[in-house]
């Protein structure tokens, strides 16, 4: 079905990282009917906009630790004008400005946390490539190539989502296990958290980190509430391996997607192809689905 081959070009949150491109192969996975879809690493909730589109889900939770960004999804949901108004008149000031304006903004946003200037110092770092510290503070430079998302096109993207989500969404700050402690067998959970490759070592990317270990417990927990869940965690790019797969005591068929060329690969200047790797419970029966035996498919299945 082509809603399961095309991308939506709606984007309000533009990152690198961001599931938008393969939202319509992960959302082949869903099933049937869901009563909420629960997204607590929402990030740009690429998943949930797919599926607020395709009518794949009554409700949504979008949650995430990061409390700018759940105040930035506040936004966009219920308030979409204000929020164009506040990135147009900083997006001109660039102009004005010239090349400290970022660094300004970036400052600024430091200090004050405004959920419209985090906005576009996402659109404007470089290559979207979100870069936090341990203290939360927006580390990522510009990107002098560009100018960043232009008010129309954000706007474009901010209206139809907030008409796609409002009324339909519950906005949570905090822990995932706390954001998916209601979730029951006729919910769904999608999770896209920190790969272990950026959570270990001196790569280090984001405010907070998540253990493989406590990963893996509330798995267990989402297994014996009935709860079902897609997990996004890990896979390769090029011959580098981003962690060890998890344990087969989680339940869940264990399948690589195909997602093309790198950004990150590119942006260092190599030409890599990225797998990326998908845990599904196996209530939702992926090892018995076709999405993955065709000659051109996109999944390869792998035992967990």
């Amino acid at each position: 079905m082509d809603r399961f081959t095309t991308p939506l070009r709606i984007q309000p949150i533009p990152y690198q990282g961001s599931k938008r491109a393969l939202a319509p192969r992960v959302c082949q996975l869903f099933p049937e009917r869901v009563e909420t879809l629960f997204e607590p690493f929402a990030g740009s909730a690429a998943i949930s906009i797919y599926a607020a589109h395709h009518k794949l889900a009554d409700r949504f939770m979008i949650g995430d630790v990061y409390p700018e960004l759940i105040k930035l999804w506040e936004l966009i949901i219920d308030h979409p004008q204000e929020l164009v108004a506040g990135y147009r008149s900083i997006w001109n000031e660039q102009f004005n400005v010239g090349p400290t304006h970022f660094n300004n903004v970036r400052a600024a946003y430091n200090e004050g946390k405004d959920p419209i200037a985090l906005l576009y110092l996402v659109a404007r770092c470089v290559k979207n490539a979100v870069r936090f510290n341990s203290k939360g503070n927006f580390t990522q430079s510009v990107d002098k190539r560009r100018t960043g998302m232009q008010p129309e096109r954000l706007e474009r993207s901010v209206m139809e989502v907030s008409r796609l989500l409002k009324g339909r969404t519950t906005l949570f700050t905090g822990d995932f296990r706390e954001c998916t402690a209601s979730a029951k067998s006729g919910d769904l959970v999608y999770m896209d958290p920190p790969y272990q490759g950026t959570t270990y070592g001196n790569d280090k990317r984001y405010a907070a980190g998540l253990s493989r270990e406590r990963l893996i417990d509330v798995l267990h927990e989402l297994t014996e509430r009935d709860v079902p869940y897609i997990l996004s965690y890990d896979g390769k790019t090029g011959d580098k391996t981003y962690g060890e797969p998890l344990p087969s005591s989680i339940n869940a068929d264990h399948l690589h997607i195909h997602a093309g060329r790198s950004s990150q690969a590119t942006l260092s200047g190599r030409d890599q192809d990225t797998v990326e790797s998908l845990y599904v419970s196996k209530s939702l029966g992926a090892a018995e689905a076709d999405i993955y035996r065709a000659k051109d498919a996109q999944f390869s299945l792998f035992a967990a």
